[in-house]
């Protein structure tokens, strides 16, 4: 399999050489017109999130059933990918930033434009950052390491975004 190589730019290859089936879990994979943007379309899946969680404000209970499917078929879809396209973590695939994004949401609903640009940036930084156990479970097999790193990453701006809104008031 290809390293992924980091640039702003993003390949957004669909696989020509896959059933209807491998298609549709590459689409789902790829946050449908999402991972056709080939610049950086994990933020855009990221900020798409977190304005959907700011205009529609989900619950706890919602966002950790919509974390928890997401994670299934995430890690389904993401291992078609990465077969499809021979390539670790294709950088396109970006359910795996939604589910995270999602779940940066879990202990405070973004009721302002503030909280969810807040949970964004959180985000995002936890994300580039991979602090402990990111990156170690970046490691286990094929879409569960693209998923569950991103997790980490939301768990963690989740906490942070909690104790900032209760030390901020």
């Amino acid at each position: 399999m290809n390293r992924k190589r980091y640039s702003f730019q993003v390949p957004t290859a669909f696989p020509r050489q896959a059933t209807l089936g491998e298609r549709l879990q590459h689409l789902i994979a790829i946050g449908g017109p999402i991972g056709f943007i080939p610049w950086v379309p994990a933020t855009f899946a990221s900020f798409a999130t977190a304005a959907v969680c700011w205009l529609a404000p989900p619950t706890a209970t919602t966002v950790v059933l919509l974390t928890a499917l997401l994670l299934l078929v995430g890690a389904w879809a993401a291992s078609t990918a990465e077969r499809l396209l021979q390539t670790e973590d294709p950088r396109n695939v970006v359910i795996d930033e939604i589910a995270g994004q999602l779940l940066s949401f879990a202990f405070l609903v973004p009721l302002n434009w503030k909280i969810a640009l807040a949970g964004f940036a959180l985000f995002r930084l936890f994300d580039v950052a991979k602090p402990f156990p990111a990156r170690a479970v970046e490691r286990l097999p094929a879409g569960w390491g693209i998923m569950v790193d991103d997790l980490v990453a939301g768990l963690y701006a989740a906490i942070v975004l909690y104790l900032l809104r209760n030390l901020l008031g």
